[in-house]
């Protein structure tokens, strides 16, 4: 894997790294084939159960490299395979964590929107800020931010490209957690190591029928969701309410 990617493997947890932050982790082409690369390893590895996706040196992502376009290394863009910015056509069966620092703009909100929740640090700012070139959100921009935020408020953002910072990202739901400089990494990864520690198979469900309801009537949507919870009750549901009842869990307790 090119070294523009980074992968580390701490227990269940993979935290998937963009390095090159001589260009603010801007992504050309060999990068987003790497990140495609490296969620594909992530989903088959049977010992993962959640990936953190960050940034090396105080920055999440910048967008695509617009300068790499020139030098050969520009972005894909056909309509089927990987997307531009790499991993965002992709659907894994297991959570994706960003962990933002600073700048999460143009393509690089569209990698955060890609994950399955937001952890950022006061620092952290998203924006479309590929509004001001004239390049186009192509990784999914238009369809996931309106799906978090609603529709009037990425229309907003997706209008203005203006800056949004970690405040404002808490409480219109595009961030989910808020944490002090610099822990962004530390607190994604502690979230996955709750999520890993949950029974997998019906955590994994649960989240797809998360997904797959999004543009179902309810009634299709309820069919879906009792697919994917017969699954979980097949894959041992009973056993987990046997430790309920012999006292486990009790008062909240994880």
């Amino acid at each position: 894997m090119a070294d523009t990617v980074l992968v580390e493997r701490e227990g269940p947890v993979t935290q998937v790294l963009i390095n090159r932050p001589h260009v603010r982790n801007a992504v050309d082409r060999p990068t987003a084939q790497a990140l495609a690369e490296a969620f594909r390893e992530f989903e088959a590895d049977q010992g993962a159960a959640v990936a953190v996706l960050t940034g090396v040196g105080g920055t999440f992502c910048a967008g695509a490299d617009l300068k790499a376009i020139g030098q050969g290394r520009g972005n894909r863009f056909e309509p089927d395979g990987d997307g531009p910015m790499g991993p965002t056509r992709m659907r894994l069966r297991k959570p994706v964590i960003a962990a933002v620092r600073g700048h999460a703009v143009a393509g690089g909100l569209e990698l955060a929107l890609w994950c399955d929740l937001r952890v950022a640090d006061e620092t952290a700012v998203f924006g479309v800020f590929c509004r001001r070139w004239g390049v186009p959100l192509i990784d999914g921009g238009t369809v996931r931010l309106p799906r978090l935020i609603g529709v009037s408020r990425a229309m907003d953002l997706t209008l203005t490209g203006r800056p949004v910072d970690a405040a404002e990202a808490l409480s219109i739901g595009l961030a989910n957690r808020v944490v002090p400089d610099g822990q962004a990494v530390a607190a994604a990864v502690e979230l996955g190591r709750q999520l890993a520690a949950f029974p997998q198979e019906c955590l994994r469900n649960d989240r797809q029928s998360l997904l797959d309801q999004d543009g179902l009537d309810e009634d299709a949507a309820l069919r879906a969701e009792y697919e994917h919870g017969r699954r979980s009750l097949a894959a041992g549901a009973v056993d987990g309410a046997a430790r309920f009842a012999a006292g486990a869990g009790r008062h909240g307790e994880f």
